[in-house]
């Protein structure tokens, strides 16, 4: 059976150009460790067992791209710290997701090695993806993938949206999404 090419719908598309920056092992645990609190190189190199200068290039990928920026806390000598930016947390549920994976799929004997207490309602978190307008959990089964306004094929034209099922069979061929129609809804 032939397969439609659909290699195009990959090019510039969110989830690689976000794994060019986040989608290498030490990346992802520093982020981690960010996320809970650690701040400082030696404290990272310690917690994470990484050669001193693969962190080195690591932490000034993650200043570079935004995701995390160098504070100076101390003089003389100069010591600098690294924080995450706004860019920077908001990859926590991406984070939190791994962790939850992990956990599910790749157990440890004994049971989760962190938690995460949720203060509000002072239990273990059990963290879901849910849709923002109805509050319904999102799944792989429930979500359609559909052309975007940056979704172009290779010649920069708009793109009909084919989509997959699990055995690869064209499922379903959807007409092109009026992109005006589209954005004057959105606003």
């Amino acid at each position: 059976m032939n397969y439609p090419d659909l290699s195009h719908r990959f090019d510039g598309e969110s989830v690689a150009r976000a794994l060019e920056i986040v989608g290498e092992r030490w990346t992802l645990l520093i982020l981690r460790e960010a996320f809970f609190g650690v701040r400082r190189f030696g404290q990272l190199a310690r917690n994470l067992q990484i050669p001193r200068p693969t962190l080195s290039a690591r932490l000034r990928t993650l200043v570079d791209k935004g995701l995390l920026e160098k504070v100076p806390y101390a003089r003389d000598p100069d010591r600098h710290e690294y924080r995450l930016t706004d860019s920077g947390r908001d990859l926590f549920a991406a984070i939190v997701i791994l962790m939850q994976w992990g956990d599910h799929h790749l157990p440890h004997p004994q049971g989760p090695p962190i938690v995460l207490h949720h203060q509000p309602c002072d239990q273990t978190a059990e963290p879901v993806l849910v849709c923002a307008h109805c509050r319904q959990e999102i799944t792989a089964h429930n979500v359609t993938p559909e052309p975007g306004p940056g979704f172009v094929d290779l010649l920069g034209d708009a793109k009909d949206g084919v989509l997959i099922d699990d055995s690869l069979k064209v499922v379903q061929r959807r007409a092109p999404i009026d992109r005006e129609k589209r954005t004057r809804t959105r606003r």
